[in-house]
């Protein structure tokens, strides 16, 4: 028996009128951490007076970008406005559009599947491995049409995909590959970063993700020095803005107005000196955490892959009632009474990611709807739970070992769990 399950022991249940196992002094744990470096570093920006990155003489947007291409490893790094914007320039770049198909995962954040759909290219959606929750590169094969154009591989929740083998479809094919690194920042495959595993690589820098700023923003990462070429001037307008060189708001092709802007940038590279000291912290939190709950019956806990290192941007936990020994308990309903109870026990549990992307209504809508199945996709939505942005505080470890007794708490009553379940 482990220390927490025999803490829990006899315990009641939150739901039902016992004391939570979380207490709620002990529940705010913020992220991102603002130092006074970080407000130094933003005062620093509003004092220059160089608010934008198209702004007279270097701001400090470029900083940042050579310092993210130096720590992927790439020759170029592009910033702009946010995540989302990150994902769509590559596939301009790479003259991505209508007609052209890209390959996403049945299971992400919305933007994956959007960024195509801006170049009014289709996205193709591929299963998920169960384990991993990152694409399948059998269902990636499988999908390759003669109107394939791209790979999107998404690093999700912080584990990098099985770039080797759909690197090597995507060359044998012909096929751009852009990572989705947008929850992935300091995750390696194999040893390498990602971000400079394929042709490009977006990162978000949004408030909530691992290397954070103060708001939205993203970086572009290649080693293509004619792409990195076409990015930065899609990202204002299409013009050629170098610094030293008067603007002369001349487009040579089709931009956007994606800008970094410098505040932001600023922020994310004072975060960026703090960032190995919290990833070190943090791996080692939640591999504790991981350790503990793995012993509970029924509880598969995210895993990493050999050789790789996952960041744990999000904690995704599936449930199965069989393996906890609760026979003729529907997974939904086993999760939906877990839910209710780890929140009541102060374990802030949610239901990331209700439908598959392709079920999104936004696709549905496309003149050819997306073609299935995606059963892995499916099941991990309907049996699972995750845990996001408290447990990235490097300062998280005493929360989650209050979380992990909440589990134990709610495994200890699995009898009552097991009731609502069916009366559900």
């Amino acid at each position: 028996m482990t220390s927490a399950t025999a803490a829990a022991r006899g315990a009641k249940l939150a739901a039902l009128g016992g004391a939570p196992a979380v207490p709620r002094d002990e529940r705010r744990v913020e992220w991102p951490i603002v130092t006074e470096e970080d407000r130094q570093a933003v005062l620093a920006v509003l004092d220059s007076g160089k608010l934008v990155s198209n702004a007279e003489g270097e701001t400090a947007v470029p900083e940042l970008e050579r310092r993210w291409a130096n720590r992927v490893g790439v020759s170029h790094c592009v910033g702009v406005a946010n995540g989302t914007v990150a994902l769509q320039l590559p596939l301009a770049a790479l003259r991505i559009g209508p007609g052209d198909e890209v390959i996403v995962p049945a299971l992400s954040f919305i933007a994956s599947g959007l960024a195509p759909l801006h170049q009014l290219a289709t996205p193709v959606f591929a299963d998920v491995d169960p384990h991993t929750f990152t694409i399948d590169p059998g269902e990636v094969e499988a999908r390759v049409t003669d109107r394939t154009a791209a790979v999107l591989p998404v690093h999700l929740h912080g584990l990098a995909a099985a770039m080797e083998p759909i690197l090597r479809i995507a060359h044998r094919r012909g096929l751009a590959v852009v990572e989705d690194a947008a929850q992935a920042h300091g995750a390696t495959y194999r040893g390498s970063p990602v971000g400079g595993l394929g042709d490009a690589a977006a990162f978000s820098l949004q408030v909530t993700k691992n290397l954070p700023t103060c708001g939205e923003g993203g970086l572009v990462t290649t080693n293509d020095a004619a792409l990195a070429e076409q990015m930065t001037m899609m990202r204002q307008f299409g013009e050629v803005i170098e610094t030293g060189r008067e603007r002369d708001y001349v487009s040579h092709l089709l931009g956007w107005n994606a800008k970094l802007n410098p505040v932001q940038a600023a922020f994310a590279t004072s975060q960026l000196e703090r960032f190995d000291d919290y990833e070190n912290r943090r791996q080692a939190n939640i591999h504790s955490f991981l350790d503990r709950l793995a012993e509970l019956p029924g509880l598969q806990v995210p895993m990493s892959r050999p050789g790789s290192k996952h960041v744990w941007h999000i904690l995704r936990f599936r449930f199965d009632p069989q393996a906890a020994g609760l026979e003729g308990i529907r997974r939904a309903a086993f999760r939906k009474v877990l839910r209710r109870l780890l929140r009541a026990e102060g374990v802030p549990m949610s239901q990331y990611q209700l439908t598959p992307l392709p079920r999104q209504e936004v696709f549905q809508r496309l003149a050819t709807p997306p073609e299935g199945p995606w059963p892995n996709t499916e099941a991990v939505i309907e049996d699972s739970l995750t845990l996001q942005l408290r447990h990235l505080n490097p300062d998280a470890r005493a929360f989650l070992e209050r979380c992990a007794d909440g589990f134990a708490k709610v495994w200890d009553n699995l009898d009552v769990v097991a009731q609502m379940a069916r009366a559900a």
